[in-house]
């Protein structure tokens, strides 16, 4: 399942979260069993606001002096995810991905988010999952203690992360942005679709980054 050894894929993938966010101030290493080690990065990105990926205006009112901080995987993307129905997984081929999760640091536990992360970027080892934009990835308890979010939406890659293009028959690394759900949200997500979401976050200005926003209003 592993990508080709002349082929520094994690290596790569470092690099070019390095070149994006600088050097990580802290990193954790998760283990399931039967699973490759995932690694989870965390850069602070002080005074700036939501990244553009998330695909929502800026919120128009934010807690002062209160940065962000950015959490990458390191390890989804050693293999690429295989297709459930697929008989042989193709050990070259197929969509690789790495997770970013952009939260408002200070006002909640949020480094607590570390194991849930590692748990989502494990779930195409562990359960032949393909995690691209506009699934959803469910934990089943609180993102970290006191959240009022249990699972995320998968977003859209490319910002601020580019790609990661490498040397074929390799699919290149994409940077998929996590955006939390309140259960409500998640449940409008199932009945409506994802586009239907990020409609109401839009249009109501929600900041995606901050980890004690209440559900965005569904009424309608």
């Amino acid at each position: 399942m592993h990508a080709p050894r002349h082929v520094p894929v994690l290596d790569l993938v470092a690099e070019r979260l390095r070149d994006t966010f600088g050097e990580p101030d802290a990193r954790a290493s998760v283990t399931f069993l039967g699973t490759e080690r995932i690694e989870v990065l965390r850069f602070p990105l002080p005074g700036q606001g939501p990244p553009p990926d998330q695909g929502t205006p800026p919120a128009t009112s934010r807690p002062p002096g209160q940065g962000l901080v950015c959490y990458a995987t390191l390890g989804m993307s050693a293999a690429p995810m295989a297709d459930p129905t697929a008989a042989v997984a193709d050990p070259e081929r197929g969509p690789r991905a790495e997770l970013l999760l952009t939260l408002r640091a200070g006002l909640a536990p949020v480094d607590q988010v570390l194991r849930p992360l590692a748990t989502f970027a494990a779930t195409p080892q562990v359960e032949g999952l393909v995690v691209a934009p506009g699934g959803s990835l469910e934990l089943g308890e609180p993102l970290w203690p006191g959240a009022a979010f249990r699972a995320v939406l998968v977003g859209e890659g490319g910002d601020p992360v580019p790609d990661l293009e490498l040397p074929e028959p390799l699919s290149p690394v994409r940077f998929l942005p996590l955006l939390p759900m309140t259960p409500a949200e998640a449940a409008w997500k199932r009945a409506r679709g994802a586009p239907a979401l990020a409609e109401r976050w839009a249009s109501a200005g929600t900041d995606l980054t901050s980890p004690t926003r209440s559900a965005v209003s569904l009424q309608g």
